[in-house]
Protein backbone atom coordinates (compact mmCIF):
# COMPACT_ATOMS: atom_id res chain seq x y z
CA UNK A 1 0.00 0.00 0.00
CA UNK A 2 1.06 3.36 -1.12
CA UNK A 3 1.77 6.11 1.67
CA UNK A 4 -1.13 8.16 -0.03
CA UNK A 5 -3.30 5.06 -0.04
CA UNK A 6 -2.79 4.81 3.55
CA UNK A 7 -3.76 8.06 4.64
CA UNK A 8 -6.86 7.93 2.60
CA UNK A 9 -8.09 4.72 3.80
CA UNK A 10 -7.00 6.14 7.53
CA UNK A 11 -9.15 9.75 6.71
CA UNK A 12 -12.54 7.53 5.16
CA UNK A 13 -12.20 5.54 9.00
CA UNK A 14 -12.30 8.98 10.44
CA UNK A 15 -15.00 10.73 8.55
CA UNK A 16 -17.23 7.75 9.31
CA UNK A 17 -16.20 7.82 13.11
CA UNK A 18 -16.83 11.71 13.05
CA UNK A 19 -20.16 10.96 11.22
CA UNK A 20 -20.87 8.65 14.68
CA UNK A 21 -20.14 11.55 16.48
CA UNK A 22 -21.93 13.60 15.54
CA UNK A 23 -25.04 10.99 16.05
CA UNK A 24 -23.97 10.51 19.11
CA UNK A 25 -22.83 13.75 21.03
CA UNK A 26 -23.98 16.14 18.26
CA UNK A 27 -20.07 17.63 17.02
CA UNK A 28 -17.22 15.69 15.93
CA UNK A 29 -14.36 14.99 18.64
CA UNK A 30 -12.24 18.13 18.55
CA UNK A 31 -8.34 17.80 17.84
CA UNK A 32 -7.59 18.31 21.59
CA UNK A 33 -9.89 14.92 21.72
CA UNK A 34 -8.02 13.21 19.09
CA UNK A 35 -4.59 14.00 20.55
CA UNK A 36 -6.11 12.38 23.94
CA UNK A 37 -7.53 9.49 22.03
CA UNK A 38 -3.96 8.83 20.62
CA UNK A 39 -2.44 9.08 24.35
CA UNK A 40 -4.82 6.78 25.63
CA UNK A 41 -3.73 4.21 22.17
CA UNK A 42 0.11 5.09 23.05
CA UNK A 43 -0.22 3.93 27.01
CA UNK A 44 -2.31 0.18 25.33
CA UNK A 45 0.58 0.53 23.12
CA UNK A 46 3.34 0.84 25.81
CA UNK A 47 1.46 -2.20 28.11
CA UNK A 48 1.71 -4.39 24.90
CA UNK A 49 5.81 -3.52 24.51
CA UNK A 50 6.01 -4.39 28.19
CA UNK A 51 3.70 -7.56 27.13
CA UNK A 52 6.04 -8.53 23.85
CA UNK A 53 9.17 -7.91 26.46
CA UNK A 54 8.23 -10.54 28.61
CA UNK A 55 6.98 -7.98 31.87
CA UNK A 56 3.43 -8.90 31.14
CA UNK A 57 0.88 -11.32 30.40
CA UNK A 58 -1.05 -10.44 27.34
CA UNK A 59 -3.24 -13.45 24.69
CA UNK A 60 -2.31 -13.47 21.38
CA UNK A 61 0.59 -10.21 22.15
CA UNK A 62 1.87 -10.20 18.55
CA UNK A 63 -1.63 -9.56 16.94
CA UNK A 64 -2.75 -7.28 19.69
CA UNK A 65 0.86 -5.35 19.70
CA UNK A 66 0.46 -4.94 15.59
CA UNK A 67 -2.93 -3.94 15.65
CA UNK A 68 -2.35 -0.96 18.69
CA UNK A 69 0.42 -0.23 16.57
CA UNK A 70 -2.12 0.87 12.73
CA UNK A 71 -4.41 2.09 15.76
CA UNK A 72 -1.54 4.88 16.32
CA UNK A 73 -0.83 5.33 13.25
CA UNK A 74 -4.23 6.09 12.03
CA UNK A 75 -4.28 8.58 15.00
CA UNK A 76 -1.29 10.72 13.72
CA UNK A 77 -2.90 10.68 10.39
CA UNK A 78 -6.27 11.78 11.75
CA UNK A 79 -4.12 14.63 13.64
CA UNK A 80 -1.76 15.74 10.73
CA UNK A 81 -5.05 16.03 9.21
CA UNK A 82 -6.82 18.04 11.32
CA UNK A 83 -3.95 20.20 11.28
CA UNK A 84 -3.38 20.72 7.96
CA UNK A 85 -0.10 18.77 8.31
CA UNK A 86 1.21 17.05 5.14
CA UNK A 87 2.35 13.71 7.54
CA UNK A 88 4.52 12.35 3.99
CA UNK A 89 5.90 15.79 3.17
CA UNK A 90 7.09 16.25 6.40
CA UNK A 91 8.59 12.47 7.36
CA UNK A 92 10.48 12.80 4.22
CA UNK A 93 11.68 16.40 5.26
CA UNK A 94 12.33 15.23 8.97
CA UNK A 95 14.15 12.04 8.06
CA UNK A 96 16.35 13.96 5.91
CA UNK A 97 16.86 16.55 8.89
CA UNK A 98 17.98 13.54 10.90
CA UNK A 99 20.42 12.06 8.46
CA UNK A 100 21.88 15.00 7.93
CA UNK A 101 22.94 15.39 11.75
CA UNK A 102 23.80 11.78 11.96
CA UNK A 103 26.49 12.06 8.80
Amino acid sequence: MEFADLVERALAVRRRYAALERGRFGREWTGEELMLGFVKDVGDLSSLVQAREGIRHVENVDTALAHELADCLWSLVALADRYGVDLEQAFAATMEELDARLA
